[in-house]
């Protein structure tokens, strides 16, 4: 799936001078010794930091390193963001200048810099980026944010991207409107899938097929998003566990022996592909550690993360994940190897062995 276009603009004055100025002063965190102790997990870690990234993907990766509880590349990560942030508050823009929502999958790692470094320069960077989602991205009518500026569409994908940020930032309210928004144009629930893509300028479908990776997104966003939820949304809380409920259970009717899944969930004749899986086993230890999500779910997940690790290479690249940079062939993304830390760092913190051969 072809994700985007470049259309060659240069940075706003300003963004590397902000972000210089927040240039952290950290040692590295006691849990940073984790990957020392499980050298996959090191593997993966490294060659994710080798890989070019746009805005999604350095959002990604610096939720990975979050869970993992390494401070101070969460840190620096941010910091990158911030150089990269143009004038109307995106963050980390490289090519993809028309991205609505992918720029927001950084705000929780400027959040957390903030909290940690005590640099208001992190949270002026995410205020900005907050304000451009409350006040200046393109949005629906009914005020569901599009995917990218160009275009009347709405992506499954944004389901990741916007939500968990709004939420994390003070916004749970506006983060469930988006949710339910996007739901309601791209939930098919007959078949307990997301299709991927929505025009309102065609009034119908731009992408009607039920993508994997799609359905990973908005799976793994909404878990995210369930974790910022304070305590007196209850209600919502118990139903967007029940839409991450749906979403599995539609995938899960359609997993393969191997544990993955093919790219379109629903069509078999496409390739078998690696990420979904890992991006539903992170929604399923989290949402079983979280008491939100039955346990029964906890075999399959296993049998997902037993796959995922069967495709990790001698260099640490997961092999076989919707590929950059089209996406639209197996390969190597630097999502791919966000999400395997993701999965285990889920798995991890529901106190799950690490993984070994033939376990």
């Amino acid at each position: 799936m072809k994700r985007r276009t470049f259309l060659g603009r240069t940075l706003a004055a300003g963004g590397a001078a902000a972000a210089a100025a927040a240039a952290p002063a950290q040692t590295p965190s006691p849990d940073s010794l984790f990957r020392e102790k499980d050298p996959v997990l090191a593997g993966v870690m490294r060659a994710m930091l080798t890989m070019q990234r746009d805005a999604w993907e350095q959002g990604v990766a610096a939720q990975a390193f979050l869970e993992l509880g390494e401070k101070d590349l969460v840190v620096l990560m941010a910091r990158e963001a911030m150089v990269r942030q143009i004038g109307d508050g995106r963050l980390a823009v490289i090519s993809c200048w028309d991205g609505v929502t992918d720029p927001a999958a950084n705000g929780e790692a400027l959040l957390f810099a903030a909290r940690e470094t005590g640099d208001p320069a992190f949270q002026r960077g995410a205020d900005r980026m907050l304000d451009y989602l409350l006040k200046r991205a393109p949005r629906r009518p009914d005020g569901t944010l599009y995917h990218v500026a160009t275009k009347t569409q709405v992506w499954v994908d944004s389901m990741y991207m916007a939500p968990p940020f709004l939420a994390a930032a003070g916004h749970p309210e506006e983060a469930i409107r988006q949710v339910e928004g996007m739901r309601r144009l791209l939930w098919d629930g007959e078949k307990k899938l997301f299709s991927a893509v929505w025009d309102d300028a065609r009034n119908a479908f731009d992408r009607k097929e039920c993508w994997g990776v799609g359905n990973g997104w908005a799976a793994a966003g909404m878990t995210r998003f369930i974790g910022w939820l304070p305590p007196p949304m209850a209600g919502a809380r118990k139903r967007l566990a029940g839409y991450v409920a749906g979403v599995l259970d539609g995938c899960l009717a359609r997993q393969r022996t191997d544990g993955l899944f093919h790219n379109v969930v629903d069509d078999p004749g496409t390739f078998v592909e690696t990420n979904l899986a890992q991006m539903l086993a992170t929604a399923i230890f989290s949402g079983v550690r979280g008491g939100w999500l039955e346990e029964t779910y906890l075999a399959p997940a296993r049998r997902m993360r037993d796959a995922a690790h069967r495709k990790v290479d001698g260099r640490g690249l997961v092999q076989g994940v919707c590929g950059s940079p089209n996406f639209d062939s197996p390969g190597t993304a630097t999502e791919g190897q966000a999400f395997f830390l993701l999965m285990e760092a889920a798995a991890r913190k529901l106190e799950l062995p690490v993984w070994t051969p033939n376990k």
